[in-house]
């Protein structure tokens, strides 16, 4: 006989990026909270940019005096930060100032604190600016192998209903996982979208529409098993838990619309997968989800076999 599944593991330290703008703090704040609940270590971290800094030494040369003011400056505001973030939350929080290009920076620095979250805003100003918009989120995401939280707009409560996106990928449980640790009093809404391969080929052969929907509620009842198996292993309370399967549009469309139906205030997904939803975070897609949806999005990095 089986043990049953562990309970999630709280999280222990959390890593989160500021460029002391508004939404920069928006996020701070949200990683602050969660670090309060779980009893987990804050890091605010900002970085300066190396380009900008080699450029001042070409200008000023040796000036070592000024080129500290300079460092001075940006570390003010950012212990400023930490400091209103630790009199309003009553927890410590460490302040970290990096060189580096900011996606470089911030990866490394959450590996080297073995962060089990990064946040980051959606907007900002300087080095924040279109991180989670094109090609930077991209590279932010494909860069990390931390998960990655984009917060989009100031924190009120917990998390109290997260959308989970699975396609039965080994990605698919670790996003289950980390949606419990980042939410360990929420709802869990498990959602598969189902996508026929090969159906436009089938129409296209003349292939009768009755076969076709006989196909495709083979896929949905096979679906709809394999989530319900899947919420089963997550060992989590069935009261926490709810499972939709949908079809009709595409990922991102059905992802939008769940997120809406279900009332959910974040969505967690796997860094990669198969079928329609492996390009979920790539691309056009990101933009489409991000543009889409009103709640935060956080990207998972782990999987389970």
């Amino acid at each position: 006989m089986s043990s049953p599944p562990a309970s999630p593991k709280p999280l222990q330290s959390i890593v989160a990026a500021t460029d002391l703008s508004a939404p920069s703090r928006h996020a701070a704040d949200r990683a602050v909270r969660l670090a309060r609940s779980a009893g987990a270590s804050i890091h605010l971290v900002h970085a300066v940019g190396t380009s900008a800094l080699d450029d001042l030494k070409r200008w000023l040369g040796d000036d070592a005096a000024m080129l500290s003011a300079l460092q001075d400056e940006a570390r003010a505001p950012l212990h400023a930060q930490a400091a209103e973030l630790a009199r309003r939350h009553g927890v410590h929080v460490n302040e970290h100032l990096v060189a580096g290009h900011p996606v470089e920076a911030l990866t490394r620095q959450a590996e080297q604190l073995q962060a089990d979250l990064l946040v980051t805003g959606t907007r900002g100003a300087g080095f924040l600016r279109g991180v989670v918009v094109g090609s930077t989120a991209e590279r932010l995401v494909k860069r990390s192998r931390r998960p990655v939280l984009m917060v989009r707009s100031s924190a009120h409560e917990p998390y109290r209903r997260v959308l989970v996106p699975v396609d039965f990928s080994p990605w698919s449980a670790g996003s289950i996982d980390l949606a419990a640790r980042v939410a360990p009093q929420g709802t869990l809404v498990l959602m598969h979208a189902v996508v026929l391969p090969y159906e436009g080929k089938l129409r296209l052969a003349g292939v009768a529409d009755e076969v076709v929907g006989r196909y495709r509620e083979q896929a949905r009842r096979e679906a709809t098993q394999r989530l319900h198996l899947m919420a089963e292993r997550s060992g989590l309370p069935a009261q926490r838990l709810h499972t939709s399967v949908v079809e009709g549009a595409d990922p991102w469309m059905l992802v939008a619309q769940q997120e809406q139906e279900h009332d959910c205030d974040l969505v967690v997904i796997g860094k990669h997968g198969r079928h329609a939803l492996e390009d979920l975070l790539l691309g056009s897609t990101t933009r489409m989800v991000l543009s889409e949806c009103s709640a935060d999005v956080l990207v998972s990095t782990s999987q389970t076999a």
